[in-house]
């Protein structure tokens, strides 16, 4: 839904207005509709005024990862559907009602980051200029989450990342107004090098292709430390691609087939759609072990000819037989006549778990949901015990190990085989080590935090 932007809203009024305007009106924030009470300031689309609070679904619509792009918008209307009238994880949580947020009838306004940082911060910027969103969610490239949860942080305006695997996210780019679940390159590392030491043996040299952004840089770079560590593997290279890339012919040409035993290819989406049957095509599995580290169903489903016996890592499953993967998968699957991707989840996810801290903290006010969220427990989300952790704005979480099904076992809905169910316990890092060592996360903002 789009606002009025005939007249000045009360968010321009404030930018204008400065911090004296802005301590003038402090005081109506608890008669606003804002949730909590007056003794919070106004801050970025705090309070929210009206019968309605703006959630803002920024995903690839168009570009390399639009088929993700998809599966999120359907997981995040599904979780605006439950907030507002029960369902699904919903009806389990015991601060949702189902009835809104805070008593707010929940609203949304999509847009289409097109898989590119420039454009993707634009349009959160509308969200947050002329919807009014007070959160955002979002990502499939990494680079456009960091770019996103970067003006997030400006705006104080919470962004709930979606689907980002760079290390970056909540390494050296992280901030406080950003939380992530899903994991990263360096835990797909510590998940994946083990499973492929045991399965291919030790002291072979593996050729790395990657996608030559933050997510593929970081991701090459966490499977060259923990395929040495663990395996005592040797890279003989590791080679950039331009993110979007359709012919990668030139790229696996280059391969050296006689010296390489894995050759690891760092591409997602439909870079990975197409990488990988290439490989194939060009015969390089009859001369190597191949590895996508990162896979998804919709990446599997484009590439289903070529996945039988590729390794690979996933966020989720709907095949886990959990009660909150069942709940979601037969509410996505009622909803859409289709089982959901990890994406869809973890759209689905981040909306309520963000509504649940608002209920939690009784208030929108950023910097309360945002100490709400900080060092959670929770076993809600279909994988177990998780900890969001406070230091680095990361979740410690379970890392599925996955292999692609052959084509005679493949159905519809079931293109990959969980392989191991790696236990958080023995993935991660401390607060100052690993990607966390790099986090700075920033200021909360508002009076007195």
């Amino acid at each position: 839904m789009a606002r009025d932007t005939t007249e000045l809203s009360r968010r321009d009024v404030l930018k204008a207005s400065g911090t004296a305007g802005a301590a003038g009106l402090a005081g109506l924030a608890g008669c606003t509709g804002g949730g909590g009470g007056s003794e919070y300031p106004p801050i970025g689309n705090y309070p929210v005024e009206g019968d309605e609070v703006v959630f803002g679904f920024n995903v690839p619509q168009s570009g390399s990862y639009s088929q993700e792009g998809a599966d999120e918008l359907r997981g995040y209307n599904l979780a605006k559907k439950h907030l507002n009238n029960g369902g699904g994880w919903v009806d389990s949580y015991e601060n949702l009602s189902g009835n809104g947020v805070l008593g707010k009838t929940v609203a949304s306004v999509e847009g289409d980051t097109a898989t590119n940082p420039d454009t993707a911060r634009q349009s959160a910027q509308r969200m947050i200029n002329r919807d009014n969103a007070i959160m955002v969610s979002g990502g499939s490239s990494s680079a456009v989450a960091i770019a996103v949860q970067k003006l997030c942080q400006s705006e104080k305006v919470q962004f709930q990342c979606c689907l980002t695997h760079s290390n970056d996210t909540t390494g050296s780019e992280c901030v406080r107004y950003s939380f992530r679940e899903m994991f990263n390159a360096y835990m797909t590392g510590q998940a994946l090098a083990p499973v492929l030491a045991e399965e291919y043996g030790e002291n072979l040299k593996f050729y790395q292709l990657y996608a030559d952004y933050s997510w593929g840089q970081t991701q090459q770079a966490s499977m060259k430390k923990f395929f040495t560590e663990v395996g005592n593997w040797t890279q003989i290279d590791s080679v950039p691609t331009p993110l979007g890339t359709s012919d990668y012919s030139s790229y696996l040409s280059d391969v050296p087939s006689e010296e390489t035993d894995v050759l690891v290819l760092n591409h997602y989406g439909l870079d990975a759609a197409n990488s990988l049957p290439q490989a194939i095509e060009q015969g390089l599995k009859q001369d190597m072990e191949i590895v996508v580290p990162l896979y998804n169903r919709l990446m599997a489903e484009a590439a289903a000819d070529s996945i039988e016996g590729i390794f690979g890592t996933a966020d989720w499953s709907w095949q886990l037989s959990d009660q909150y993967s069942k709940t979601f998968t037969e509410a996505f699957r009622n909803e859409y006549n289709k089982v959901p991707s990890y994406a869809a989840r973890l759209a689905y996810s981040q909306t309520v778990q963000y509504a649940a801290a608002c209920q939690r903290a009784d208030t929108f006010y950023p910097p309360e949901v945002i100490k709400q969220l900080e060092n959670h427990q929770y076993s809600n989300a279909g994988l177990g015990a998780e900890t969001m952790r406070k230091c680095d704005h990361q979740a410690q979480r379970d890392v599925l190990v996955v292999q692609g099904l052959p084509s005679d076992q493949q159905t519809e809905s079931k293109l990959l085989r969980i392989v191991n169910q790696t236990s958080r316990d023995k993935l991660g890092y401390a607060c100052d080590a690993g990607p966390a060592a790099e986090c700075s996360l920033g200021p909360y903002g508002g009076e007195n935090n």
